[in-house]
């Protein structure tokens, strides 16, 4: 397909190819990393714990919304490497520094997913 193919969509053929484009990202995601697999069951077992704790809606908002932030910075962390990989095998500064940044964006997601769920937690049983 030709990068011209998808100019001049609009309406609810752009929307149906931009959700086949998504979930091609997922499953391909899905296939190639282990951290997105992972963090993904965890989400998929956390989400509904959150929903079900006693605890206020914008706490239990927070902690999905913290784990969908994960899934965010680890699917655009992906695709850095991807792109660098595919640039060659050889090692460059920047392109380490690249890496390196988008694996230190995921620890801090993950930091911050924690957090949440630690105050979402906290409120819930004390």
């Amino acid at each position: 397909m030709d990068a011209n193919d998808l100019k001049g969509k609009s309406g609810l053929t752009r929307l149906v190819n931009a959700c086949k484009y998504s979930r091609q990202g997922i499953l391909a995601a899905w296939k190639s990393e282990e951290a997105f697999r992972q963090e993904l069951t965890a989400s998929l077992v956390l989400i509904p714990v959150a929903l079900l704790l006693p605890a206020p809606f914008i706490y239990r908002l927070a902690a999905i919304g913290s784990l969908l932030i994960l899934l965010i910075v680890e699917l655009l962390n992906s695709g850095i490497e991807a792109c660098i990989d595919r640039i060659g095998p050889e090692i460059h500064p920047k392109s380490g520094f690249a890496k390196d940044a988008g694996s230190a964006a995921v620890l801090f997601a993950i930091a911050h997913a924690v957090l949440v769920w630690l105050a979402l937690l906290w409120n819930a049983f004390f």
